[in-house]
């Protein structure tokens, strides 16, 4: 597939998603979105790790339903720290990390959808927050000058990116010597069919982007990253994907059942942690 057609098909994809209100993709009704069953966005993210006190914290509509997991658990983050949030969204994840950092710290979060941008601004307006922007930009290019943060956290975003390797070196680029990398993502375990790795819709929806675990874990290492490992990997339901592009593209235009498509993805698709530390030299 074409690096700008996946670029702009992405964009469009969660440029409708910021659009909806309420739920995100995934929607409180079955006939929202391709779902095998009702799962509301908070539904989806207590799913993958979010307690019910971090979804109370948050603004209300800031919780798309788009992660793959709880980078924030796992990220030990400290009062006055500056952190970058890679494909914020609606700035979900940002403003939980703003909670934690405090008035003394900073959240940059970076999304190329203005869209996005434009509703993670509203929800910070609404909630008062005076420690988080949202900049417009790519992750592959952050606007974020050198060595000025101290942890980079993603959820569910960089297997969205064609050149996941970019995205790598420029969170390794913007950290401070010492500087942690969290991020949740997807992973292959195992190939998934043709009909899903060709398709662009599934692209969009976290599947056909992903690469074997191995492949991610050295593209990490690869730009100079140490301490790299997988804190935690789970598998990751069908459901809980961005189903409205994903399983209704591919049932529709590929004919394929969502259990034909779902039994495909079971032991081929995790969801991990990955963490990583850019060394002192």
């Amino acid at each position: 597939m074409d690096d700008s057609k996946i670029k702009k098909a992405v964009r469009e994809g969660y440029a409708q998603i910021a659009k909806k209100s309420g739920s995100g993709c995934c929607g409180p009704t079955k006939s929202s979105c391709g779902c095998g069953g009702v799962k509301s966005a908070d539904l989806i993210s207590k799913g993958i790790g979010y307690s019910d006190q971090e979804l109370s914290s948050v603004p209300d509509e800031s919780n798309l339903g788009l992660g793959c997991g709880n980078p924030i658990a796992l990220a030990s983050l400290k009062a006055g720290e500056t952190v970058v949030d890679l494909g914020s969204g609606a700035g979900f994840d940002s403003f939980l990390a703003a909670n934690k950092v405090g008035p003394t710290g900073k959240v940059i979060g970076v999304d190329m959808t203005p869209e996005m941008i434009e509703k993670a601004r509203g929800n910070a307006e609404k909630g008062k927050y005076t420690n988080v922007e949202f900049r417009l930009g790519e992750i592959e290019h952050l606007p974020v000058a050198d060595s000025s943060v101290d942890i980079i956290i993603s959820n569910c975003v960089i297997n969205l990116v064609p050149d996941k390797k970019q995205v790598f070196a420029e969170a390794f680029r913007v950290l401070k010597p010492g500087g942690r990398l969290m991020v949740s993502d997807i992973v292959l375990l195992g190939e998934l069919p043709d009909y899903i790795t060709n398709s662009l819709e599934a692209y969009v929806g976290c599947l056909s982007g992903a690469v074997m675990k191995d492949k991610y874990l050295g593209l990490v290492r690869e730009v100079g990253f140490s301490d790299v490992q997988v804190a935690e990997e789970k598998s990751f339901p069908l459901e809980y994907m961005a189903d409205d592009p994903t399983a209704n593209a591919i049932i529709k235009q590929m004919h394929k059942p969502i259990q034909e498509i779902a039994k495909a993805v079971e032991n081929a698709v995790a969801s991990v942690k990955v963490k990583a530390v850019k060394p002192i030299k």
